[in-house]
This record gives structure tokens, sequence and C-alpha cells, in this order.
């Protein structure tokens, strides 16, 4: 790697995609800019960010005139541009589980985190609604870690005997469920794992970065989302776990309102 070369990453200290990326980043020694697109979750075109992502989402790099997005994407590219620190296993059957795990955590996990972001931090439901809801995220949140536990097994990292890939993938999102109050039991292998990985540079510093974009943005989503112009972006797994946990009503609300948008590209009327 030359040692002028620097990646700017497209980023959000609160995204779980987006830590991914910083975490694997820095674990690899790879230097990066990180940089916040203005006017992110407004639901309106961001120029510098939509010739790297049309999506208008974060994470996405730029490696000189090269851009992708898609955090799955860009851990592989960094895989393969940058081979000096693997993350991924060597074996082929524990790459693929490394793979399986990142998928759930991309899809299921980080669905049902969002649900609960957006009941407490942007208010969409309140009383009953709200109470249904939440007990629902609590309820896949202790299936989603009984699978991760079991994936876990009895090693010290999902990837094996050294933090990698895997643990990337599921770092940002189990501690967004401590966070929120839904951690796995004291004492636990799941929990013992996520003390473990706490102490790691990357990971403290990935996840001190995350505690205080929440601080913001659990003070001013609300305003934003709800009472102000921003839309929300409600699409695939984020859209059925609101559904399914529920809050089918949370989202006519929201096309109601205006204040809730669907994916790339969007609709004509």
């Amino acid at each position: 790697m030359s040692s002028n070369r620097k990646l700017l990453l497209w980023d959000h200290p609160t995204s779980s995609y987006a830590q991914k990326v910083r975490i694997a980043l820095r674990e690899k020694k790879i230097p990066y800019e990180s940089r916040r697109p203005e006017g992110l979750g407004s639901g309106n075109t961001i120029p510098e960010l939509e010739v790297s992502n049309p999506r208008l989402e974060v994470p996405a790099l730029e490696d000189g005139d090269f851009k992708i997005f898609d955090s799955s994407v860009i851990l592989g590219y960094l895989e393969d541009a940058f081979p000096e620190y693997p993350l991924l296993p060597s074996g082929p059957k524990e790459r693929a589980t490394a793979r399986m795990i990142e998928e759930v955590c991309d899809t299921v996990y980080e669905a049902t985190n969002w649900v609960y972001s957006e009941i407490r931090w942007s208010g969409r439901a309140e009383g009953q609604l709200a109470d249904t809801l939440i007990a629902e995220v609590a309820h896949q949140t202790s299936i989603i870690q009984t699978w991760l536990a079991s994936r876990l097994d009895n090693k010290p990292y999902f990837n094996g005997d050294t933090f990698g890939y895997a643990d990337i993938c599921v770092a940002p999102l189990l501690n967004r469920s401590v966070y929120y109050g839904f951690g796995p039991d004291e004492g636990s292998a799941l929990q013992l794992w996520h003390a473990r990985i706490k102490k790691l540079p990357s990971v403290q510093t990935t996840f001190a970065e995350m505690e205080e974009g929440a601080k913001i943005m659990s003070t001013t989503m609300k305003k934003a989302f709800v009472e102000g112009p921003f839309k929300r972006e409600y699409r695939d797994h984020r859209l059925e776990a609101m559904v399914k946990f529920g809050g089918l009503e949370v989202v006519l609300e929201g096309i109601k309102r205006n204040n809730i948008r669907f994916g790339w590209p969007a609709a004509s009327v």
C-alpha cells in the first residue's frame, strides 16, 4: 500500500454498517478519512454522496476514482485490495460461516435494533403499541443472540482463536443491543465475548464514537424524522421487521405524514 494512499469513507458514527467498516479499516491498519454527508437521512439529493452510492446511504468507500457501497461489498474489497492483515479465516467452511453470520447480522439483527430506535428515538409509537413493539424487539433479540451463541460455541471469538471478520460483523449489532438494554445474560459466553472485544483498540474507539453519536441522535431524531422535514428510510428487512412486530400502522402513518421513504430508485408517484 502506498504510504500516501488514503481512502475516503462516507460515514456516520451510529450506523452499524459503517461501524463494521471502521473496525475493519482499523484492524487492517488502512489510512482513511471519515466524512459525514451533509443532509444524510433527509431523502434529498446529496450530490457528493450520490456519485458513490445512489441509495444515499452510508457507508460508501472511495479509493481514488474507484467507488463502492454496501458494507459487505466494502469488507470484501478491503480483504482483496489490502491482504496484509487478513480478517477472514483461511478455511472454506470457516469463511462461509463468517459470511453467514454477517448475513444474519446485516438483515434480521440490524432491523430488530432499528425498530427499537424508531420507537424510542423517533417516537413513532406510544402506549400499548410501543409496549408491544418493544416486547417483540426483546423477544427477537433473544432468539438472535441464542443463535449467535451457538455459532460462538466455546471459541474465544466468532472467527476462532483470533478476532476477525465474523466478530467485526457481530460487534456493532450486539453492542447496540447492550446499549438499548437487551444485552446477553451476565456471565454468558456472548457477554464475555462482548467484554473481551471492547478491550481491543479498534473496537473501543468505534464503540466510543457510536455512544457519542447516539447521545445526539436520541435527542434529535424525533424532531428530524417525525416533526421535521427528514424522511426515515423503510426498506428491506427494516420494513419487514416493523410490520412483523405489529407496527403496520406506524408505516401507514409515516406514509400519510410523508416522513418515511423507501429504497432507491424512488417511485415516480
